[in-house]
């Protein structure tokens, strides 16, 4: 059995891609803002984006605000993307031992993700559940992409800010080489320290993009050891005039650019 980690960089190394292509689909981009065109859309972007990817990362608050409706959505969502790429819920769950096993069988066993984002807040057994199959994965938020990320993240603890403490914490956790960390782009510095101090460990790499996180860093130096999975959300899925051209064209350029920070590194 093939751990989530080492599936992931074998996937990223065979297509020299390490594209996350976040599904944040904000109805205020649609006039008029309806599920049908926000589904029509959400189709469109991973039809001209697939064999560009290596991941899609649907945030579930977009499709959660449409009820009922809206998980359809999402588990329709999740069988388009398919199997030959890596599904990340970005869920953002942290709750205790048991409602974690329940989020954990709705994520994989029920919606069928590969991974998910969770809150460390809790503590271990908030994470526990979700780390049973060495095939799944998940991404701990270590250090953000946010504005305000550093209100907490960068706060001293026995002399070491609280992101590296998380890092620390995690590598502990990752008995099974299914543990990633989320270090936002924005925060290029703190990036470095953590792949210092997690080499094994994958990251998922938001604030590409319309957060202006710095891509050539990012993909360098969250390649160095493990994979650093480059995600960008709006800068994809509403390029330009969002027709599947325009979303295709954002995606190859992205990409080209990461391919060539491995070129002149």
């Amino acid at each position: 059995m093939n751990s989530f980690n080492s599936r992931l960089k074998s996937l990223c190394d065979d297509r020299q891609s390490w594209l996350c292509v976040g599904l944040d689909m904000d109805p205020d981009a649609f006039e008029p803002n309806s599920l049908t065109s926000l589904k029509e859309h959400t189709f469109n972007v991973i039809d001209a984006t697939r064999d560009l990817a290596v991941a899609y990362k649907p945030n579930f608050a977009f499709f959660e605000r449409w009820g009922a409706a809206g998980f359809a959505w999402l588990e329709e969502t999740a069988m388009y993307i398919g199997d030959d790429h890596f599904k990340i819920a970005d869920a953002k769950r942290g709750d205790i031992g048991n409602t974690a096993l329940q989020y954990a069988e709705s994520i994989f066993g029920h919606f069928g993700f590969d991974c998910v984002t969770l809150s460390p807040y809790m503590g271990r057994d908030s994470i526990d559940p979700f780390l049973k199959d060495p095939e799944k994965g998940v991404f701990i938020l270590c250090r953000t992409s946010n504005e305000s990320a550093g209100d907490f993240q960068n706060n001293l603890t026995e002399g070491d800010p609280l992101y590296l403490k998380v890092a620390e914490w995690a590598n502990r956790l990752n008995e099974k080489d299914n543990i990633g960390l989320v270090v936002g782009a924005t925060a290029p510095e703190e990036l470095t320290h953590i792949r210092e101090i997690s080499p094994d460990l994958s990251l998922l790499i938001p604030g590409v993009g319309a957060q202006g996180g710095d891509l050539e860093h990012s993909v360098k130096v969250g390649n160095q050891t493990g994979v650093g999975l480059i995600n960008v959300s709006r800068g994809i899925s509403f390029a330009g005039d969002m027709s599947e051209n325009a979303i295709r064209s954002a995606a190859e350029d992205y990409l080209n650019q990461m391919r060539k920070a491995f070129v002149n590194d």
